[in-house]
């Protein structure tokens, strides 16, 4: 698929959007160009602690304005996957959370009851108030028949101290302790990718997945069958790529150089710095 053939974006957040809470070069102008032009697009995050109204608050803070219902988060695609696989006919799905107003918030509006009473589901998502007790419920919830579904697979998160512990690491404890494995909704799992394409009506023939990781975006986009585009700005170095047996379709420095009207990584219009 050529660029000029893309009608709909999918974009991820950090390192592509933002990185620390400040906006990367051309990051405005990029959500302001699709804006413009009435352009389908979604922000994609594996964050599930926060709703995506909340997303859209703290993107604001950082001079990027993305209404909420542009965004998707690994706790929406949770919550849509899971909707699709309850049988309504039997009554509402019932869950038990590990995680915070992000998760539950998705799966009370998909329509799920919250319980620690033999729920259909064990759910785990990022927190930063893992305790052993939540911990605990969640094993023995499914040693005793819950199905054990992640939000997302990222074993670590950032934080201005360091390196935390997140929902992949947690998640690893409890299927050690159950033997059970999870079934994980977000990046790379292209599902998370297809759910954000359903939700905007898309087709992934005429939709492009920016990303920073050819790991997790890159890979998924491609098996979701989208055009890829790979950004230096984030977490994946050029030198990287050569790791790894596919390529995304394209590879820029940043999300200025996808601008009608180009940046350079400043923010200065090319065109007068010439």
């Amino acid at each position: 698929m050529s660029g000029e053939n893309i009608e709909c974006w999918l974009t991820d957040m950090d390192g592509v959007l933002v990185r620390e809470h400040e906006p990367l070069p051309g990051a405005a102008e990029l959500l302001e160009q699709w804006r413009r032009k009435d352009l389908p697009y979604l922000v994609l995050t594996n964050n599930s602690i926060f709703t995506a109204r909340d997303l859209s608050a703290r993107l604001r803070n950082s001079g990027l304005v993305v209404p909420e219902e542009r965004i998707w988060t690994s706790a929406l695609a949770t919550a849509t996957f899971l909707a699709n696989q309850v049988d309504r006919e039997k009554g509402a799905g019932s869950c038990y959370v590990v995680g915070e107003a992000g998760l539950t918030t998705a799966l009370h509006e998909a329509g799920f009851i919250m319980t620690e009473t033999n729920p259909d589901y064990v759910v785990v998502g990022e927190t930063r108030n893992y305790s052993f007790e939540a911990i605990t419920k969640a094993v023995r919830l499914i040693l005793e028949g819950a199905r054990f579904i992640v939000t997302n697979p990222d074993a670590t998160g950032p934080s201005p101290e360091g390196v935390l512990p997140a929902t992949g690491a947690i998640a690893s404890l409890i299927s050690k302790a159950t033997g059970s494995a999870p079934y994980v909704v977000g990046k790379p799992n292209p599902m998370m990718f297809r759910s954000a394409l359903n939700h905007l009506g898309a087709h992934s023939m005429q939709t492009a997945m920016i990303g920073d990781r050819m790991d997790t975006d890159i890979v998924a986009g491609m098996e979701a069958g989208m055009h890829t585009i790979l950004v230096l700005s984030g977490v994946s170095a050029a030198s990287d790529i050569s790791q790894y047996p596919f390529r995304p379709n394209r590879i820029i420095d940043g999300v200025y150089e996808l601008l009608d009207e180009p940046l350079d990584a400043n923010g200065a219009d090319i065109r007068g710095s010439a």
